[in-house]
């Protein structure tokens, strides 16, 4: 593996990312909505859920929200690339392909990492306490989370030849996955059907597992979490490798 390659794609993408700071400040706007808006407007509506308001028990959805969103929409970086030749020249140069698509994802997860971290920062403001053995955990589960979510943008993003597509798909695809993974309400009384549908959801196993780490409940057991997200993501990335090296162009 030519990790120098991985490594260098990864830093040019952190880069990009930490130089266009109005990415960086709007990429907190739609969580930080979501949670404070949302979460205070329905919380009346809602009674507590395993002891917990409904603020407090959808802050591990609205991380998740964080992770998902970054995750995908990270590999836009492949259509811009490919728009202004930079993509070419690189195919081009004498390192794998495969190396190029592992930098992509590590950038996309590193960033979905560092804006899940910030996120953190708002637990206090709903009561949501945190220990430093918790932020350990928390770590390699968002990285788990969004190493899948953004081979699934790689997908995407190698058969995508326009941002205007790319968005269009990721709208399609993101809200679904969010609302579709027990993020915003309990998933216990729901009918079958769409209790299948959110049990085939890999964003509802993250959801699950951050909640576990955050507010000690969950749905699944953690080793189902972890097998089912672990399983997930070493077949997104493979795809997302396979995608990459014929489409890339």
């Amino acid at each position: 593996m030519d990790w120098s390659t991985i490594y260098i794609i990864w830093l040019r993408d952190i880069i990009r990312y930490v130089r266009q700071r109005s990415r960086l400040y709007s990429s907190f706007a739609r969580p930080i909505l979501w949670l404070f808006i949302l979460g205070m407007g329905l919380r009346p509506s809602f009674q507590a859920i395993q002891g917990f308001n409904y603020t407090q028990y959808i802050f591990p959805g609205i991380i998740a929200m964080t992770l998902i969103f970054t995750s995908i929409q990270s590999a836009i970086s492949i259509i811009w690339d490919r728009e202004f030749g930079f993509l070419k020249e690189i195919l081009v140069a004498p390192v794998p392909r495969t190396a190029i698509a592992l930098g992509k994802a590590f950038a996309g997860s590193t960033l979905s990492i560092i804006q899940g971290t910030v996120m953190l920062l708002f637990a206090p403001l709903v009561k949501v306490p945190i220990v430093w053995h918790q932020i350990l955990l928390l770590i390699p589960a968002m990285f788990l989370i969004s190493f899948a979510l953004t081979g699934i943008g790689i997908i995407i993003a190698s058969r995508m030849t326009s941002f205007e597509g790319f968005g269009t798909i990721m709208n399609f695809l993101v809200m679904p996955m969010f609302f579709l993974s027990g993020a915003m309400f309990p998933v216990s009384g729901l009918p079958a059907w769409l209790k299948t549908i959110i049990y085939i959801n890999p964003l509802s196993y993250g959801v699950d597992l951050l909640r576990r780490i955050l507010l000690g409940i969950s749905t699944f057991p953690i080793i189902v979490d972890c097998g089912f997200l672990l399983a997930f993501s070493t077949v997104v990335i493979f795809l997302a490798i396979l995608f990459f090296n014929r489409g890339a162009y």
